[in-house]
């Protein structure tokens, strides 16, 4: 059995995430999806609009989620990787090539991270941004 891992914010669960989800699924038998936490998320974008709890529960529900882990940290080490069985790293390819050295380096290292295409046209900002313009907001 093959354990694909990701990580991810979730927030404003929308169809990008879905379909990142069922691509990352793809590539084994058992899809674990890190959820970070507020602070960890605040720290580098903004404070997600659901609480960490919400999104949990979100990603919980997607048919292709076999386990959901909390407070999923940034930097992918090799304890994190050994302590839940993790046989591949999935990430979408929409970050610059150092940051993705930073956060997943030992992955990279160990030749067991992949990405897939990023959707277009939606994320949780863009979704935040649409809101902001709507008539009547």
């Amino acid at each position: 059995m093959t354990r694909v891992y990701v990580d991810m914010v979730a927030d404003l669960f929308h169809f990008g995430h879905v379909r990142f989800l069922e691509q990352a699924r793809a590539f084994g038998d058992h899809l674990i999806v890190g959820i970070h936490s507020d602070a960890t998320v605040a720290s580098y974008k903004r404070t997600p609009i659901m609480t960490m709890d919400e999104r949990i529960a979100s990603v919980r529900g997607c048919r292709f989620v076999d386990e959901v882990v909390p407070d999923a940290p940034l930097v992918v080490t090799q304890e994190w990787i050994d302590r839940h069985a993790i046989d591949l790293i999935v990430h979408g390819d929409d970050f610059e090539p150092a940051l993705a050295e930073r956060l997943y380096g030992v992955p990279m290292a160990l030749g067991i991270f992949r990405t897939v295409p990023y959707t277009p046209g939606i994320s949780s900002t863009e979704l935040i941004q649409r809101i902001r313009e709507s008539p009547g907001s």
